[in-house]
C-alpha cells in the first residue's frame, strides 16, 4: 500500500510541477486559461476520488501522460507546439518533412490520446461500479470517449463564439481545415477502439472465464418488454 500511495503522489507531484512550469509565460494567456478550466475541474475531483475510488497504477500512469501531453499543448497553443524544430535539433529534418505533413499534427496527437491513454481508466470505473462485464466492459467505454469527444468539440465550438477573434482561432486550432473537428473525434474513437482492443485480446488470453463472460453479457435477462408495460403496472397501483 505505502508503494502504491508513493507512485500516486509522485505522478501528481511531477505534473504538478510540469503544470506550474508550463504557466509560466504561455504563447497566449487567454487560449491557456480556456485550455485549463478543464484542468482545474478534473484533477482536483481526481484526487478527491482517491480516497472513495482509487484506481489502478496503470490508469492512473494513463491520465498522467495525457494531462502532460494537454498542459504542453496549452502552454505553446495547440497549433503552435514546435514538435518539428524539436525533431529537426535530433535529427537534422523535421518530422513534418519526413511524413509529408502540411500543418502542426500536435492537436491530432492529443485527440487520439485521448481515446488511447484514458478509454482502460473509464473501462476500469465501469468494471469497479457499474459491473459492466464481456461486451458491455469494452463497448462502454468506447461509447464514453465517442460520445465525450464529441461534446467537447461543441464546448470548444460555444466557447469560440463567445470569446470571438484571434483567441477563438488559437483556441479551436482548426489550422483552416474545415473537417478538423469530424477529424478530431475520429482519432479520438480510432485511440479508444485500439486500447479496447489490446485490452481485450490480453483478457482472452489470460482470462479464464473470458468466453463466458461474454456470452453471458449478451444474454437477454428480462425477456417480457418493459416501457409502456412497466408504465401500465406502475398506474394501475394506484
Amino acid at each position: 500500500m505505502f508503494e502504491y500511495r508513493r507512485f500516486c503522489l509522485t505522478l501528481l507531484g511531477v505534473f504538478v510541477v510540469l503544470w506550474a512550469m508550463l504557466a509560466i509565460s504561455p504563447v497566449s494567456r487567454g487560449d491557456w486559461f480556456l485550455e485549463n478550466i478543464l484542468t482545474l475541474i478534473f484533477v482536483p475531483l481526481l484526487v478527491a476520488s482517491y480516497w472513495v475510488l482509487p484506481f489502478s497504477r496503470v490508469s492512473y500512469g494513463l491520465i498522467f501522460l495525457f494531462m502532460c501531453l494537454h498542459s504542453l499543448g496549452a502552454h505553446y497553443t495547440y497549433s503552435q507546439v514546435p514538435y518539428d524544430a524539436w525533431f529537426e535539433s535530433l535529427t537534422g529534418s523535421t518530422l513534418n518533412a519526413l511524413m509529408g505533413w502540411e500543418r502542426n499534427h500536435f492537436d491530432r496527437l492529443v485527440h487520439f490520446s485521448y481515446g488511447l491513454l484514458l478509454a482502460y481508466p473509464v473501462r476500469e470505473l465501469f468494471f469497479r461500479v457499474a459491473n459492466a462485464r464481456g461486451f458491455w466492459s469494452y463497448f462502454l467505454p468506447l461509447d464514453v470517449v465517442m460520445s465525450t469527444s464529441m461534446v467537447f468539440e461543441l464546448i470548444e465550438w460555444a466557447v469560440a463564439v463567445w470569446v470571438g477573434g484571434d483567441l477563438a482561432l488559437d483556441y479551436l486550432g482548426t489550422q483552416g481545415d474545415v473537417w478538423d473537428a469530424h477529424k478530431d473525434m475520429a482519432l479520438a474513437s480510432t485511440g479508444g477502439l485500439i486500447t479496447m482492443l489490446i485490452t481485450g485480446t490480453v483478457n482472452r488470453r489470460w482470462q479464464k472465464d473470458f468466453a463466458w463472460e461474454w456470452q453471458e453479457s449478451l444474454r437477454v435477462k428480462v425477456p417480457a418488454p418493459l416501457g409502456e408495460n412497466v408504465l401500465t403496472r406502475f398506474f394501475r397501483r394506484d
